[in-house]
């Protein structure tokens, strides 16, 4: 059993408590750094690995609320993270793991936020409610952590997480960089699947390949065919990482450039996922879990958005390119199967079956590159297909980029979750309200009322394949 060290911190001092009949240990240790830095609240820090090499992390305020927040990343997040000092500052206990020895396999990922929360409850006794949260892969295994283990977590609050989960979501991909591959790039050897070792390389490669298509009428069309196929924002970021305006629904220009944006933009672009995310799971899995066998492309284009059709029926015309002729291409072209045993191992992780037994609540960009809105309305459907409509409520945050809350934002998450645990009914959680509880914030909150689009490649397990 791995042993679990406490620690009393204030923002000024980090000192090791020193337990009765162990203190020649304990003074022979080095002074750990604080465990949340910047706050003048006393708090008490717990640490350790889990068996499996992972590491946790605690802190609890001494005027704790009985409420801990479990996070996949909160234990490689710097000690001056903004949200867990205001957390803190109101009474909540915040900690988790990290994703490093785990990576993409979810259901270790998940598990291994029941055994830290154990870890916590053995140090600091039993938690009033655990509310599993987190962002981005961390938003995936908080949703997972509330399906697998409702007897452990009371709520979970899922922020930015690829809620169409890894099967659904990296078919959704596969669509993107088949389609620019099939209409751009047939000539050349950039991957699709397969992700080499170079993964830079990869990278580069289509990056470059992207950003040179963008120079002409052609490529911007069939960028933006692509985009429309796989249901990216038309909102993205620029090379300082800071939001574009918000284009003109009207203004295909505007629009395109935010597609390309939403591709190779920021420092976290959709291609550069692609390829590294890829690469990381089809090692896992040994081999390929994703396929496009059967997809009707012009069926995807059809269903999307219609300021994006809009934009791609524009730009063909503009070039003075075929439309009909482009899906005719990507219907005939050699299709991608998968490999079942590594779509086996991939839906392991997790397959959201809408199975919901406490409340969850979820929060998304809508101009998210990588967990894309239509992700969200894939397991709102389920959830609601299995009859638990009334635990989930799904919030957006009018944002272009991955996960680009404010603290404030993410706080107002928590607020509205914590009323739901506290009187055991949903206060209102449209975006009028959860911008007045984001207004403790330095900039006002950026909630809206906002409709996603059905996702295009829903999987719910074996009836799916």
């Amino acid at each position: 059993m791995r042993t679990t060290r406490l620690r009393h911190v204030t923002a000024a001092l980090a000192a090791v408590v020193v337990a009765a009949g162990a203190s020649s240990v304990a003074a022979a240790e080095p002074p750990a750094p604080p465990c949340l830095a910047g706050t003048v609240v006393r708090h008490e820090c717990a640490e350790g690995t889990l068996d499996d090499g992972t590491r946790y992390r605690f802190a609890r305020p001494s005027q704790w609320n009985g409420i801990v927040l479990v996070d996949l990343d909160f234990a490689s997040r710097a000690p001056d993270d903004a949200l867990a000092r205001r957390l803190v500052e109101l009474g909540y206990a915040v900690g988790g793991t990290t994703r490093t020895v785990t990576g993409w396999d979810i259901a270790a990922a998940i598990d291994n936020q029941a055994a830290a929360l154990e870890r916590f409850e053995a140090a600091f006794g039993k938690a009033r409610w655990a509310i599993a949260s987190g962002s981005s892969m961390g938003g995936m295994v908080s949703a997972g952590a509330a399906q697998v283990y409702p007897d452990r977590f009371s709520a979970a609050v899922p922020f930015c997480g690829g809620l169409g989960g890894a099967v659904g979501q990296w078919n959704q991909k596969l669509d993107t960089v088949f389609t620019l591959k099939t209409l751009l790039f047939g000539d050349t050897s950039l991957p699709i699947t397969g992700i080499p070792a170079d993964v830079a390389g990869a990278q580069q490669a289509w990056l470059a390949a992207v950003g040179e298509a963008q120079r002409t009428p052609e490529g911007k069309a069939r960028i933006a065919l692509a985009a429309a196929i796989g249901q990216l924002p038309a909102w993205g970021l620029t090379a300082a990482g800071e939001p574009t305006p918000r284009p003109d629904p009207r203004d295909a220009d505007a629009l395109q450039e935010g597609m390309y944006l939403a591709l190779a933009g920021g420092a976290l672009p959709y291609l550069g996922q692609a390829m590294s995310s890829r690469r990381s799971i089809e090692q896992l899995v040994g081999g390929n879990p994703s396929w496009n066998t059967g997809v009707d492309y012009a069926r995807q284009l059809a269903l999307a958005e219609p300021s994006h059709r809009r934009v791609v029926r524009e730009l063909y015309a503009r070039a003075g390119l075929d439309l009909a002729a482009d899906l005719r291409a990507l219907a005939a072209a050699p299709r991608i199967a998968a490999d079942r045993q590594a779509v086996s191992r991939l839906e392991r992780g997790i397959v959201y079956d809408g199975d919901l037994r406490i409340p969850v609540l979820t929060v998304n960009p809508i101009g998210d590159q990588i967990s894309t809105v239509a992700q969200q309305q894939s397991y709102g459907a389920v959830v609601h297909r299995r009859g638990n409509a009334v635990l989930l409520r799904q919030t957006y945050v009018g944002t272009a980029g991955h996960c680009t809350f404010t603290t404030a934002e993410q706080e107002a998450a928590i607020t509205a979750m914590t009323h739901r645990l506290r009187t055991g009914h949903w206060g209102p959680t449209d975006a009028a309200s959860m911008n007045r509880l984001a207004a403790s914030g330095t900039e006002p909150g950026r909630y809206l009322g906002y409709r996603p689009p059905t996702f295009n490649r829903p999987y719910y397990g074996e009836e799916n394949r």
